[in-house]
């Protein structure tokens, strides 16, 4: 007998209407005719969560993303229903969700102005192939509503028009427009109508965005597997949107140590040992400030993870602690692949735990990396992580290594379609068995989350220190970033910019790129352009293949080293302004870089640019992204603006010329800032801080600036060991007034501030400090308009 044993192909699936309701506390539950659940959780006034089923049951809830620290709580939660909808009131949002089909609209709850609202809305497919849903989500696009996000999307700031897939991938020598990358964070943040919402997607299956590219007015989202579970964040400041994202997907654990934010220098790969030295030394000796020395792949036995080449590293533990002595931390880089080798006590440990990745039928999940033929932990078990953690002891612990680098971690592998695992690969997801369709994206997290628990374990008392390639939403938490194999062209330069800025609106702060160009070999104008900018990024290094040339400071001729130089002073002299945005992000999920959008969204001529941005909250800096260029033409936002090199104050607003040879960049400092600044070092800590400088940019009006410092290591500031200084600044025709005020019981090692004056409208005839008038003598005031003074003052007057 022969039977018609096609499948009916159904095409898009719907929710009917609703047929009851529930609720449990904050949690609201309707279920419709054909068994579709749509769960609303009020988690905020201005976050909501929309989860949905389609066969009558949800699965666990589990997510790698969403922090167990996220702030939960609302002031208002009512539940009401007229005939067409069931409507829920929080103070910042009214939802309508429609009776007929779960369609929902959310408007601001003042104003009852539309803010967000579904076109199909939650729609499904059957995959049949994998069992499951191809779940589908449909939004109406506002009028002149734009989109920002989505992590290292290698495109400009304002995404509307285009479309993504979010899939983690190994992209070496990637470009302008390359999708999908190194990283899957998938949130985005849309403006219309001068007011901000965000949209979450929690979903680690292969996701895809939709920002108006297929159908003109329509955005959408979709995933080919899971659920369909997405939180909806309302600002109306975009600000306030990617400070709740953050707050939600979690906030780094602990301050950066400080020595992190100086420069880094990497190569693949410097070795031997005396290679190494001689780096290190060229750097003191040319008086280039640097922090951090890398070791890649080769400076381990045959690329076995935890090993170190006896050939070209004979004592590692001497080596590392003799650059220590000279001011340099060693980074060393560790990959997921373990090679297949009996004789390796890794690979053996792992094998007899069986903590490998496994193919569905059984055998292991067998890969081609840098070490030959390799197996994968499996870092969605606990189990496995707490015994890749434990493996850090001798690293960290005896030879003293400070940072560990994971790359490759995608996970990347070689000579095979698609340049990953699998699909059929499983997966423990901590408790939640599945395919490497559903754990992929976040096996990289997963991995920098098993290191960085080592690091901080074996590190303390001092903070860890990790970097990782690959990342999903949430990674944030454990560890910095680079955007992965660029390369050395005046283009990728423009495409770091744009990454690095996308990533701090994203959640993910401590951000940089490989300066230079890791593919390829820059020219030194290239060069010396990219480290400008590079001192404006979170993370700091420079990282070439070593394939085309070296890709030191001085490599480029002595003209150019002295630029580089300049440049790395200045960012060094910065560090504690980025300590203070450190502070801010790790307190409160403030990014540390800003698209102008983010810094000024009311203003419309920011929502389409890309090159300037904010840096910490008071400097705006923007790159020569072009060879041969004197200068160039770049926006100013709204307010005045003093040129950081000539004191010049320019009314923003409106796109000006600003001149820029190759050793000046466009930098400007926002008027009434007070900037704080170090003396220049070699590395952090090399002096004792005698003095702190004050940078005062005069303002009539007022303005806040804030300073915070600490021990710059260790967790003293946890309890309460830490200083933060916040100096309230009032500017008058003839008077100008600082005021501060100091929290915190960390005892700074200065005992005064040189502050020094820009833009004073007047000549100085009198000086009160605490109401006392002090004598010109006292402060060391003379013709530059700088003055010395106490560290303890409350308030002070500066008078014509």
């Amino acid at each position: 007998m022969i039977l018609n044993t096609e499948l009916e192909y159904k095409g898009n699936l719907f929710p009917s209407k609703i047929v009851s309701y529930e609720k449990n506390l904050n949690v609201l539950s309707f279920t419709t005719a054909n068994g579709a659940i749509l769960q609303v959780t009020v988690r905020r006034d201005s976050i909501l969560r929309f989860r949905f089923t389609t066969t009558g049951i949800f699965e666990n809830d589990f997510s790698y993303a969403i922090t167990k620290y996220a702030s939960r709580g609302y002031n208002l939660l009512e539940v009401s229903e007229n005939e067409d909808y069931y409507i829920i009131t929080t103070s910042k949002l009214i939802c309508n969700i429609s009776k007929l089909d779960l369609r929902t609209s959310i408007y601001d709850a003042k104003d009852k102005s539309l803010i967000c609202e579904d076109e199909l809305g939650f729609h499904w497919e059957e995959s049949y192939e994998h069992g499951g849903n191809v779940v589908k989500m449909s939004k109406t696009a506002q009028p002149g509503e734009s989109y920002y996000g989505l992590g290292d999307k290698p495109v400009d700031n304002n995404l509307k028009g285009k479309r993504f897939e979010n899939w983690v991938t190994d992209s070496y020598a990637y470009g302008r427009d390359t999708d999908p990358i190194y990283k899957t964070i998938p949130f985005y943040t849309a403006l219309h109508n001068k007011k901000s919402y965000g949209i979450f997607f929690d979903n680690t299956f292969r996701s895809f965005f939709d920002f108006c590219h297929e159908r003109r007015n329509i955005t959408s989202f979709w995933a080919q597997g899971g659920e369909m579970n997405y939180y909806f964040i309302y600002g109306p400041e975009m600000s306030d949107v990617v400070v709740n994202y953050t707050d939600l997907t979690g906030k780094p654990h602990e301050m950066p140590a400080l020595w992190t934010l100086g420069y880094h220098q990497c190569k693949w790969s410097y070795y031997p040992e005396s290679n190494v030295k001689e780096i290190t030394s060229k750097f003191r000796e040319l008086q280039i400030p640097c922090d951090a020395i890398y070791l890649d792949i080769d400076y381990m036995e045959g690329f076995r993870c935890f090993t170190w080449s006896e050939e070209y590293f004979p004592n590692p533990k001497r080596m590392v602690k003799e650059l220590a002595d000279d001011g340099f931390k060693t980074i060393v880089i560790i990959d997921p692949g373990i090679k297949i080798d009996m004789d390796y006590s890794v690979f053996k440990e792992g094998l007899d735990k069986d903590y490998f990745c496994k193919r569905a039928d059984g055998p292991y999940m067998k890969g081609k990396v840098w070490p030959g033929e390799c197996y994968f932990p499996d870092f969605t078990n606990p189990d496995v992580r707490e015994w890749w953690a434990n493996l850090f002891q001798e690293l960290v612990e005896d030879i003293g290594v400070k940072g560990v680098w994971n790359d490759m971690n995608e996970p990347a592998v070689m000579d095979v379609p698609g340049k990953t695992f699998p699909n059929d690969v499983r997966h423990d997801y901590d408790g939640n068995h599945c395919s490497h369709r559903k754990a992929h994206n976040v096996y990289g997290m997963q991995m920098a989350r098993a290191t960085y628990q080592g690091l901080k374990k074996f590190s303390y008392p001092k903070r860890p220190f990790v970097i990782t390639r690959a990342a999903y939403s949430g990674t944030q938490r454990y560890t910095s970033s680079w955007t992965g194999d660029n390369i050395a062209t005046w283009d990728h330069l423009t495409i770091a910019n744009l990454q690095a800025q996308r990533m701090c609106m994203s959640g993910f702060s401590f951000i940089g790129s490989d300066i230079g160009g890791f593919a390829e070999q820059p020219n030194g104008e290239l060069y010396a352009r990219w480290i400008q900018l590079g001192i404006f990024h979170p993370f700091c290094r420079t990282h070439s293949s070593g394939d085309h040339g070296d890709q030191e400071p001085w490599a480029f001729g002595t003209t150019i080293t002295d630029v580089v130089r300049k440049f790395i002073e200045i960012r060094y002299q910065l560090l504690p302004y980025l300590y203070t945005a450190f502070w801010r992000y790790a307190e409160e999920g403030i990014p540390i870089l800003k698209s102008l959008v983010l810094y000024d969204q009311a203003d419309p001529q920011t929502h389409y640019r890309n090159d300037e941005f904010i840096f910490g909250e008071k400097i705006l800096a923007c790159p020569i992204t072009g060879p041969n260029q004197k200068g160039r033409r770049m926006y100013i936002p709204l307010g005045k603006w003093y040129n950081f090199w000539s004191d010049e104050v320019v009314e923003g607003g409106t796109e000006q010329w600003v001149d820029a040879d190759l050793d000046f960049m466009p930098i400007f400092v926002k008027e009434g800032a007070i900037i704080p600044k170090y003396p220049i070092q070699q590395y952090v800590g090399e002096k004792t801080i005698d003095e702190l400088i004050l940078d005062v940019y005069y303002k009539e009006g007022k303005e806040t600036s804030e300073v915070y410092e600490d021990a710059t290591d260790g967790y003293d500031y946890i309890k309460g060991r830490y200083s933060l200084r916040t100096f309230k600044l009032n500017g008058k025709k003839k008077e100008l007034i600082i005021q501060q005020h100091k929290s915190g019981k960390f005892i700074t090692t200065y005992k005064t501030f040189k502050v020094s004056l820009h833009g004073l409208p007047f000549k100085i005839s009198k000086v009160e400090i605490d109401n006392v008038i002090i004598p010109f003598k006292d402060l060391k005031l003379n013709g530059d308009n700088t003055l010395v003074l106490t560290k303890e003052f409350t308030e002070l007057h500066i008078m014509a």
